[in-house]
């Protein structure tokens, strides 16, 4: 039997492989047959003066305590030490431990591997878009459209200038000044005209002069005729014949 002591990890490598050689489950070798064979593969490499590792010494020589433990007879008074049988088991169960794990090993070690035997799917490749703009439009669609554009270009803003206005109490007082100096009635555009040259001020004038001028009727200081409808305003003072 040749053995390679350096392709073992240990010495319970080297027990399961002295095991797998019987080719007997784990669960029913003979560990006594096991430890013999060991201890007799150990005394072979001694005898060929080759160097073993201190831990393959050392089970040889628990296995050839266990070898004496299992071939002696039970001691029934030292119930603290285990007896050969319960080391037997023991050492079987480490041998089938250290089985499992070396063929889970394998079985990860085997696997498929990414970049070797698979390989990962690879990025997307972008995806050119080529955009076109279609348009659909009707003579009228154009039309509502360029019209549309016209009437927003066309709003403008619009500013109301502010306006000079003649208050009440003005034309209040320029209408008892003037009229208190004429003798006959003079129509009121005399009082005006002055004022009503400028057409900005003319219709504010007109309507200020024409209710300062009803105030004055009302408090009996000024005299108002009119000959007709439409007709001009004539204006004197009550104190004039």
């Amino acid at each position: 039997m040749t053995v390679d002591v350096e392709g073992f990890e240990g010495p319970l490598g080297l027990l399961l492989d002295l095991s797998r050689r019987q080719k007997v489950d784990l669960a029913k070798i003979s560990i006594l047959a096991l430890a013999e064979q060991y201890l007799a593969f150990i005394e072979e490499l001694r005898e060929l003066r080759i160097e073993l590792a201190a831990d393959y010494l050392v089970m040889a020589a628990w296995l050839a305590f266990l070898k004496s433990k299992l071939l002696l007879p039970v001691d029934d008074d030292d119930d603290e030490e285990l007896s050969g049988e319960e080391m037997a088991a023991l050492l079987a169960f480490r041998l089938r431990r250290l089985e499992a794990m070396r063929d889970a090993g394998n079985k990860i070690v085997n696997r498929n591997r990414l970049g070797r035997d698979f390989f990962a799917r690879g990025n997307p490749e972008a995806i050119l878009v080529d955009s076109r703009s279609e348009y659909k439009a009707t003579l009228y669609d154009l039309l509502t459209a360029y019209a549309a554009q016209r009437q927003r270009q066309s709003v403008t803003t619009v500013t109301i200038a502010k306006r000079d206005v003649w208050s009440l109490s003005e034309a209040r007082e320029i209408l008892t000044r003037l009229v208190g100096e004429l003798s006959d009635w003079t129509p009121l555009d005399v009082f005006l005209l002055k004022y009503i040259s400028d057409p900005s001020m003319r219709a504010s004038a007109i309507a200020s002069s024409f209710a300062a001028s009803l105030e004055l009727v009302r408090e009996g200081t000024l005299a108002l005729r009119q000959d007709e409808a439409f007709a001009p305003l004539y204006l004197k003072s009550v104190g004039t014949k």
